[in-house]
């Protein structure tokens, strides 16, 4: 099952183009990373799923389903949402970050209070940490929180841009067992915007490469390192860029 698909998509910005005629599709139940660049376009492709980019040509579909940017608030709530720097908000606590989707659904207390818990035990966070606030957490712990705040609804579709970014390599290497942990419980579409491109090997089955604003490789991640050798993750990018220019 296809859970995204590009058609003709295009973006421009003052007459630059950030997108340029895409035309591809992600699976459903799958980790595809989008990697490229600073400024290739790939937090752009990504923000086109949710609506906070509009394409100018093209269209976009979610399980079937092509967007309507004008009716966005029944789609965003169908997709969870993250970003570098985990987004929350500093005056709410750890609990009210993660179930502030679930209260303006007007979920019951009860099913409020099992989702959270249940989330809190998938990322192996401490059920006590629920009462503090994000200055009383580690970064990784606060990219563990954003992550269960992304998922509370429990969306078929997870679009992450960056959210490992600022952690120190430690810390994010915990967290991508995390990840590969929520995946294997709980599988979903799972869109990974990322410059590292070891990131991407360890996490993804897909990977597409963007380059110019224009998909330019897309394959198993197990293809694209088969018969390579022992290439650098960041050697094997720059190849696969090289080689489709």
């Amino acid at each position: 099952m296809t859970a995204v698909s590009f058609t003709n998509l295009g973006k421009a910005w003052a007459g630059v183009h950030a997108l340029s005629d895409i035309t591809t599709q992600f699976p459903a139940d799958s980790i595809t990373a989008i990697i490229g660049r600073s400024g290739s376009g790939k937090s752009t492709l990504l923000r086109t799923i949710n609506g906070l980019v509009v394409p100018d040509t093209g269209e976009v579909t979610v399980f079937g389903e092509t967007i309507d940017y004008a009716a966005l608030p029944a789609l965003r709530r169908r997709i969870g949402y993250a970003v570098q720097g985990s987004g929350l908000f500093p005056h709410l606590t750890v609990a009210d970050n993660i179930c502030l989707l679930a209260r303006i659904e007007k979920w019951d207390s009860w099913r409020t209070e099992q989702r959270l818990e249940h989330l809190l035990d998938l990322v192996q966070l401490d059920q006590e940490l629920a009462q503090r606030f994000p200055h009383e957490l580690s970064g990784g712990q606060q990219q563990r929180v954003a992550l269960c705040r992304a998922m509370m609804l429990d969306p078929q579709l997870l679009l992450l841009d960056e959210p490992f970014a600022a952690l120190d390599p430690l810390t994010r290497l915990d967290i991508h067992e995390q990840v590969l942990r929520l995946q294997s419980l709980e599988p979903r579409a799972i869109l990974l915007v990322t410059h590292d491109m070891r990131e991407a090997l360890k996490l993804a089955d897909t990977i597409a490469v963007i380059e110019a604003g224009k998909i330019i490789v897309q394959a198993a991640a197990s293809e694209l390192q088969s018969g390579r050798g022992d290439v650098e993750a960041e050697q094997l990018l720059l190849e696969l860029i090289g080689d489709a220019s």
